[in-house]
């Protein structure tokens, strides 16, 4: 089965962040009391696909092994359903997904660049790589984004799922329309975190 089959069965759709969501940098500035407070960038581009994602039906979260309390600030501002940090086994979340939801593991896709994410990517309906993704995550990947992680990777994976169901120009119409209440749902928060 080619990638654009595997999408037009999605529902869930899970991303990873440090690479994928960022550029998988991490600035560590030192606090006043001696600790370090973390600091990451996010794509605009990525924000706004996820507006348009869950108007379009799907299900979106993330997966990190990392804890990271800016990681939660952004998650809460793009009102991501799921919500995992300080993972180490991915599949402990997907399988927690996956019973939440009652999908099964076809219906999910996973977006990742490193090799942390190959449990999931090679079990899941749709494997998306990053541009910048270790060459062993490409190798396993169903689609490889054009776009670097934190440069709009996440954006690309939603347009090609959303593509693929066929539901990507009527999606942008709704988003735009200023009377779609459920497209002013579905929007992202408005930086105020």
């Amino acid at each position: 089965m080619n990638a654009e089959a595997r999408a037009k069965n999605i529902k869930v759709l899970i991303f990873d962040v440090d690479g994928v969501l960022t550029d998988g940098q991490i600035f560590v500035i030192p606090g006043p009391d001696g600790h370090g407070i973390e600091s990451k960038g996010f794509c605009a581009h990525d924000g706004l696909g996820i507006s348009l994602g869950r108007l379009g039906g799907l299900r979106i979260g993330i997966i990190t092994k990392r804890q990271s309390r800016t990681v939660a600030i952004r998650a809460n501002d793009l009102k991501l359903e799921f919500v995992y940090q300080g993972q180490a086994r991915k599949m402990d979340a997907i399988n927690e997904i996956l019973a939440k939801t009652h999908i099964g593991i076809s219906q999910l896709c996973y977006v990742g660049d490193d090799i942390i994410d190959l449990p999931v990517m090679r079990q899941c309906g749709l494997a998306i790589a990053t541009a910048n993704a270790r060459d062993e995550v490409k190798a396993v990947a169903h689609y490889v984004t054009p776009n670097r992680g934190g440069f709009g990777a996440g954006r690309d994976a939603i347009d090609f799922i959303l593509s693929a169901q066929g539901v990507l120009g009527k999606v942008i119409e709704q988003y735009l329309d200023e009377a779609n209440t459920a497209a002013a749902s579905s929007d992202v928060g408005v930086g105020n975190m």
